[in-house]
């Protein structure tokens, strides 16, 4: 292992003092040899044949102000999706008793807004309250957040929160027009101060550099807090934002990704996430290798596809996966 790696901080023996050249480093290591040392680091602090499975459920789809570049849910992009009402919290505990069957351990809703207001907002602590109730871990992705929002989910029993950085701090202002990448920043560390756990990751394939994925994975690993989520997500090309037309990565350079995340961040959990549709048995086997121990199970990640539950359960048995 090299001296980079072993570098820690003294308040929780993980690194928070990344550099470029260090990361980028990591980046251009042999393959094989930058998938053997995140594969140890893997095994030194998780069992390798155990993955967490999360579901994630829209409570609230369309409309959403934000341009992201990649989003078919925002109302600045032409996709034919339909806006949906926020939903009933009957039908929410109802998808949460379903998924918590299908073996699922956290239940993800994700909501189509700049940031929670008003009484949806106090619907959604309601939805959380009884999803908690059954017994099952809960995250909400619902935008930015004031400090008393992220206080408030605390006490209604959110464990999870997600925002994704998306991209670097240098390529974000080419993927959203809307707000900041500080913005994203800011709201992570009102979660942390509340006390909740922060899912927090990026996108791959938003045509940005190895560099990029480089200074995103700096910016999540070197907070106060590395995120105890890291979800790496492989752009799923919707037609209507502008970035549909974008090149899909190489399959290896993704699988990369998830390797220099694992490095970074060893204690996380890092979770193969939106994309997977797409991805061959093969190429998911060697996430796994290489570090993912999270994955989004059913066929709807919000309103983009999903590998099925059957094809998870004859890939999760053919690699000897349990879930946890």
């Amino acid at each position: 292992m090299t001296a980079a790696v072993t570098r820690i901080s003294e308040d929780d023996g993980l690194r928070h003092d990344w550099t470029p050249a260090e990361v980028e480093a990591l980046f251009a290591l042999p393959f094989m040899d930058l998938l053997h040392q995140a594969h140890l680091l893997h095994r030194t602090h998780f069992d390798p044949n155990r993955i967490q499975i999360s579901r994630l459920l829209s409570i609230k789809t369309g409309g959403c102000p934000e341009d992201c570049s990649y989003c078919p849910q925002s109302a600045h992009h032409a996709t034919g999706l339909e806006r949906e009402k926020l939903l009933a919290v009957e039908e929410v505990i109802a998808a949460a008793a379903k998924a918590k069957e299908d073996g699922a351990s956290r239940f993800c809703m994700g909501a189509a807004w700049r940031g929670p207001k008003g009484d949806d907002f106090q619907v959604a602590l309601a939805m959380i309250e009884g999803v908690k109730g059954l017994g099952l871990e809960t995250c909400a992705s619902f935008g930015l957040l004031s400090r008393e929002q992220a206080r408030q989910l605390k006490e209604a029993g959110l464990d999870y929160y997600n925002h994704n950085l998306d991209t670097s701090p240098e390529h974000y202002g080419e993927i959203v027009h809307t707000r900041t990448f500080q913005d994203r920043l800011d709201t992570i560390e009102h979660v942390q101060d509340a006390g909740l756990h922060v899912c927090s990751g990026g996108i791959v394939g938003l045509g940005e550099q190895a560099r990029d994925r480089a200074a995103m994975l700096i910016a999540l690993a070197n907070l106060p807090h590395h995120p105890d989520s890291v979800p790496i997500n492989l752009l799923i090309p919707i037609p209507g934002p502008p970035l549909a037309e974008t090149a899909r990565p190489d399959p290896v350079d993704f699988v990369r990704t998830i390797a220099v995340a694992r490095v970074m961040m060893p204690k996380s959990f890092v979770r193969l996430s939106a994309g997977r549709e797409g991805m061959t048995p093969e190429m998911q086997a060697l996430c796994f290798f290489a570090g993912a121990n999270s994955v989004f199970c059913g066929e709807k990640l919000l309103t983009a596809r999903n590998a099925s539950p059957q094809q998870d359960k004859g890939l999760f048995e053919r690699l000897g996966l349990r879930p946890l």
